[in-house]
Order: structure tokens, then C-alpha cells, then sequence
């Protein structure tokens, strides 16, 4: 509370492989204003270009990023370290942050920060993340069978992080977002009918995610 206002979550948002900050705020921002409101929101661009075709090139202009690189059967990445470093120094430099948003590639991520802080190998420069809202995601060690050196132990123990979950009924990514919920001591989920996208929010999700939002704007 600041002077009897709710304080607005201050949270850093990042975007999908191969798109950017700007799209997922257009994205984002198609949800309503009574949720947008209350979240004073951040939108970092991945550290490295594009080195493929985007999926959205038909629906948004470029630049495009990425947080990381991985081989076809998903057991090595590259740049993970650099990214999550990179991100930590944005974290410093314009922080302090509440909480972290994250859409696919930045919500595996945002997924795994909370671990890799508890654990102390990244994040330890900046306030402990109070909370992630985590859209089509799930963990590395539930993709496949590889995941990066850095996030190996951060879902070793249950997350105690507060966690939104935002799950497409028909995202081929649904049945390891489902696997995800199991590592978090009290998810909270949204499902909606669609696939692997940044959904409109309906009046019940709504709700959900205004009462989630809420335990946040009192610390």
C-alpha cells in the first residue's frame, strides 16, 4: 500500500522464441483494462536476434528474438547462462521487480527462476521473485529429457513461489504445462480453448487472475 493506494506488482515480461517485448505487449495487451490497470508492466527484449523464421512473421513485424538455442532433441542449450545473466542485469539496473511473466521460451524461464534463486546459482543480485504468471510453459527436465546446466536442480524441491498458470485447451505444449503445476506448492490456473498463444482473458478468468494479482498489491 502507498499512502492507502494498492501498490501496482511491478513485473517483467518475457516474450516467446523469435518474437520480441513489443509483440507480447500488444499481446498482453489485448486483455482487459481491468486487469491491466493493476500490473505496472515490463517488456525486456531477448539479448540475441532471430536465427530462424518466426511463426509470426505474418501477424507481427520484425525485429525478433531469442533467450536460447537448443540442439533437435532438446539435450544441450546454448546462451542459457548469458540470458539469464542478461536478464538479472536488467533486473538491477530497472528494478526492483515483484514478479515475472513469461510467454513459452520466456515463461520456461520465468518457471525456472524461482529454483535457480532458492538454489543461489542466478537471480542472487536482486529481492527474492514474490510471484510468476507463467502462459503456455513448462520445465525443462518435462521437455524431452535435456535441460540447462544452470536450471538442473531448480525444481528439485517443490516451488514454494506463488504461480499463475495460463493453459490452452488445444497448446501442443498442455500436457507439460499440466506437469508443470505438479512442481509448484499452490499453482493457480486459467484454461482456455485455444493453443499455443497469449489468449483474450474471459470474465471467469478474470476473476482468477484479479484475485491472484490482489495478494501482491498489499506487500
Amino acid at each position: 500500500m502507498e499512502n492507502g493506494i494498492p501498490k501496482k506488482p511491478r513485473i517483467l515480461c518475457l516474450h516467446g522464441f523469435r518474437t520480441s517485448g513489443e509483440i507480447l505487449k500488444k499481446q498482453i495487451g489485448r486483455w482487459p483494462e481491468s486487469i491491466l490497470r493493476k500490473l505496472d508492466l515490463d517488456f525486456l527484449d531477448a539479448p540475441f536476434p532471430a536465427l530462424g523464421k518466426s511463426d509470426v512473421e505474418a501477424f507481427f513485424d520484425p525485429p525478433y528474438y531469442e533467450w536460447y538455442q537448443r540442439n533437435e532433441d532438446c539435450t544441450q542449450y546454448i546462451n542459457f547462462e548469458q540470458s539469464i545473466a542478461y536478464i538479472e542485469d536488467y533486473m538491477v539496473t530497472h528494478g526492483p521487480f515483484d514478479g515475472l511473466l513469461g510467454f513459452s521460451q520466456g515463461a520456461f524461464i520465468a518457471a525456472a527462476s524461482p529454483g535457480m534463486q532458492a538454489e543461489g546459482v542466478a537471480f542472487t543480485k536482486v529481492p527474492k521473485i514474490k510471484f510468476v504468471i507463467l502462459i503456455a510453459g513448462a520445465k525443462f527436465l518435462g521437455f524431452k529429457f535435456g535441460q540447462p546446466k544452470l536450471a538442473v536442480n531448480a525444481f528439485s524441491s517443490p516451488v514454494q513461489c506463488p504461480s499463475l498458470h495460463i493453459i490452452g485447451e488445444n497448446d501442443f505444449l498442455k500436457e507439460q504445462g499440466m506437469v508443470l503445476l505438479e512442481s509448484f506448492v499452490d499453482p493457480v490456473v486459467i484454461y482456455h480453448s485455444k493453443g499455443h498463444t497469449i489468449p483474450r482473458i474471459d470474465e471467469r478468468g478474470q476473476e482468477t487472475m484479479l484475485s491472484f494479482i490482489q495478494k501482491f498489491q498489499m506487500i
